[in-house]
This record gives C-alpha cells, structure tokens and sequence, in this order.
C-alpha cells in the first residue's frame, strides 16, 4: 500500500469544497451533521464501500453526565463527577483541559443527537461500568455500534450531505501551516483532488498498522486485532509530515472478553454482574473488576492466551439487550449446563477448580485478588461460560488538538490554521496506556470532539 504523505499543493483542484472530512464512522459523520447545521459546505469521504468503522464493531454506548434520561431514571451526575471518573481512571495523565470540554460536551451531544436528528437513544440502567460513578451509558436499542451508523448514515442522506465511499485519501497538500486540500485515490486506481478551506481528520487510530502497534505497544502486538482494517494510521502518518505534535501513543483500548475462536464481542456485564475468569486450568488470576481493557493482557498472559467467563442466567439474562451477546448464542460459543461438574466437562476444564472457584467467591467482601464483592447473588443453576481471549480494539493517543476547537497543534508550539482531528485520530483520554481506558471512552472523544470539529 501507498504511505500517506503531504506535498505541495496543485495550482489548482478538481473539486473545491468549504469543509473535507476524511473518515465517515461515528466521528466523521456527527462532524459533517454538526458543520452542516452551521451553514458549512460539506464533503464526507469514506475509504469503505460504505461506512463502517469502529463504531460499527462496537456495543455502541455513549457515557454522558446530567442527561435528561438519567434525570428521567432519577440518577444525579455531573460533567464534573464524570470528569473525576476519568481522570481517576486515567490517573490523571490526562490534558485536564480536554476531559472537562469532553465532560461538558457529551450530555448536550447526545441530546442535539436524540432531539434534532432522532436517534432513540435509552440509558443502560441494569448493571454497572467499571470506573464510573453513576449509570451514564446512552445507547440505540440494539445496544449496537452498527445501529449507530445506520442511524447516523440515515441523518446524511436525509440532509443530502455528500458522503463519496470508496474513496481512500493518501495525500494532503499543506504549506506553512495550513492545509490546502488531499488527493483522493479510486478503487480504478485513478486519482482525484479536493481543495478545502478546512479539513477534519476522522479517520480514527493505528490499530490496523501492525508496524505502527510494535512500535508503540509491543505489549498488545500478539492481540486479536478487533478493530477496523482502516485503522492504518494515516493521521499520524501526515502529523509526522507536518510538524504536529502528538500525545500518549502508547494508549489504547483492549477488551479481554471476545469469544475464541468465534471472534464475537463479550459484554462485560458478564463479569460486573456477579461472573468471573478462569484460565486453562480452571484458577482465577486477576481482579476483574479493574475493567476489560486492561483484562485483554491479563487474558494473554495465561496458557494458550485464553481464559474461560464463567457466569450464570440470571446474568446472561442482563447480556442479552447487546446483539452481540444474542449472537454468540446463536453460533454456540456460549455454552449451558445444569451444573457446574456437567460445564467443566463441556468446556474441557478440571472439574474440581472449576466447582472450587465458585466456591471461593464471597458473597460479600473482598477476594484473594482484591475484587469486592457486594450486593451479586452467587452463581446458580443453569450455569454458563465461554472461552475468551484479549484483543486490541483501538488506539488511544494521536494528534494533540486545542481542546475547545479541535485545532490540531504544532510541535513548535501554536497550531494549524485550518486542521482538525477528532476520535481516534487525535488524542483520547484515556492516559498513556490501557489501564486508563474507562468504558465509553472511544465513542466519547468520537462525538464530542466530532460535534466540536463540525463547528469548527
């Protein structure tokens, strides 16, 4: 494949456009709604034959804090208490800056979502995330990522905003400081150029760069990649050109909790609910509670890469409002038995582990492994489990922005005129690893700084 790069640019373009977005995930296309509710000239390309996206891979939760449908579920939150939440969670090696502008964005996001352009988004209010404070999770029905696309696609043809798939961006044309337009590559292997008086980047993260992984997390490079493919790193790539500064590339969001071999997403309601992990030989090994991104290397370091979620009905119960769930069932990799014994010999487990570590989790108080557990019924009849492995979803650092426009920044010092990242293509926040990763995080920095983008 063709390295991204910049060059000068053309005297002239073939097209000419007020505002290119690059990238038509979740991100892109809340950038286009937002800039084209502000009167902006719009253009959406996507390098897919349609939009996808990480989004698309995803259960598809927004967190957001003081929403009328958590006032409406009479929870109290704040964008300050889900700002303590995330710096907590991230260690605060987070730009305070931008948590506080992601805090504040996200409930009037969600709202602008739901109210101008119809998305029937409802509150998860039947179990808890880790590190978050309150019940903050907004999502469609489906409890899908796919959902979300579908919807947001729907809201771009409704508006006749352009969106122009198979269309892969490799160049842009820039020159002190300012971006003047990209060159556009078509599946004939033709080429095209778009000249723009803004340019958002929303082409998301590196995950998909397994050269670009090793460099900046060779302690995630043997993960199942969950991610898009589209994930290449382009954005970097054309920061590295042009001077821009970047932050935290070693971030990112792992998942410990995807079927194997089935490659089907987990949600990790099966642990907060009362489940737990257990590897090959049927032993728990780490505090689960600490959240699924960091269980992705927890999951690889034990024997085959794999460990076993061990759970019940009632908890599969709660799992079911994710589709994914749904269909892990539907293609066998969630097993069922009546007992304990009777699961240990359909999962290839040593029985008397597997009937031990049931046994030896409390009903109330604090595990071997610093868990607390409180308030969960112990595991019953009919019980579940399913093997798991860790996999990388997506990266969490990239291009440093000015938080309150989403302006990228120089290297130097100061910023570009007239580009802008947003989601994975700038800098989340999440910290400078995977143990900063609180849930939601990605789809958090996809909406707000989208919207924030958009308006430029």
């Amino acid at each position: 494949m063709e390295s991204p790069d910049v060059a000068p640019p053309p005297t002239s373009f073939d097209i000419q456009i007020g505002t290119l977005i690059i990238g038509a995930g979740a991100c892109g296309m809340v950038a286009a709604l937002s800039a084209h509710e502000a009167g902006q000239d719009v253009l959406l390309i996507e390098a897919d034959a349609v939009p996808t996206g990480s989004t698309a891979l995803s259960a598809g939760l927004i967190p957001a804090a003081g929403t009328r449908l958590q006032k409406a579920a009479g929870i109290t939150d704040t964008p300050a208490q889900f700002v303590k939440d995330i710096q907590a969670k991230a260690h605060d090696e987070n730009n305070a800056c931008l948590v506080t502008v992601m805090a504040e964005m996200a409930a009037p996001v969600i709202e602008w979502l739901a109210e101008t352009h119809a998305l029937p988004f409802s509150l998860v209010t039947d179990f808890d995330y880790p590190g978050h404070a309150r019940r903050r999770m907004h999502g469609l029905p489906s409890r899908s990522g796919q959902e979300l696309i579908d919807a947001l696609r729907s809201r771009i043809e409704a508006l006749d905003i352009p969106l122009i798939c198979n269309r892969r961006a490799l160049r842009l044309y820039a020159a002190v400081n300012r971006v003047y337009g990209a060159e556009l590559t078509l599946p004939d292997g033709k080429t095209e150029t778009v000249g723009c008086d803004r340019l958002i980047l929303a082409c998301n993260g590196y995950g998909g760069n397994r050269e670009m992984v090793t460099k900046h997390m060779p302690q995630i490079d043997n993960a199942v990649w969950f991610g898009h493919d589209g994930n290449r790193g382009e954005a970097i790539a054309w920061g590295d050109a042009l001077g821009a500064a970047t932050r935290h590339l070693g971030a990112f969001q792992g998942h410990g909790n995807v079927a194997h071999p089935h490659g089907i997403l987990i949600t990790w309601a099966t642990i907060t609910e009362g489940g737990f992990q257990v590897n090959v030989n049927a032993n728990r090994f780490w505090n689960e509670s600490q959240g699924y991104s960091e269980a992705a290397r927890a999951v690889l370091s034990q024997p085959d890469g794999a460990a076993w979620t061990i759970f019940d009905s009632r908890i599969a119960g709660v799992a079911r409002q994710f589709e994914d769930f749904k269909s892990a069932e539907r293609q066998g990799a969630v097993m069922t038995a009546e007992t304990l014994e009777e699961l240990a010999v359909m999962a290839g487990l040593p029985t008397a582990a597997l009937v031990q570590a049931v046994v030896d989790v409390p009903v109330e108080g604090v595990d071997a492994f610093g868990r607390v557990w409180a308030g969960k019924p112990r595991l019953s009849a009919p019980f579940h489990a399913v093997k798991v492995t860790g996999a990388l979803f997506h990266t969490q650092g990239g291009l440093d922005i000015i938080p309150a426009s989403a302006a990228v920044r120089l290297k130097d010092g100061g910023q570009f005129e007239n580009l802008f990242a947003a989601g994975g293509a700038a800098c989340g926040v999440s910290g400078k690893g995977d143990s900063g990763y609180l849930s939601g995080n990605g789809l958090l920095a996809a909406v707000t700084l989208g919207f924030i983008a958009g308006r430029g």
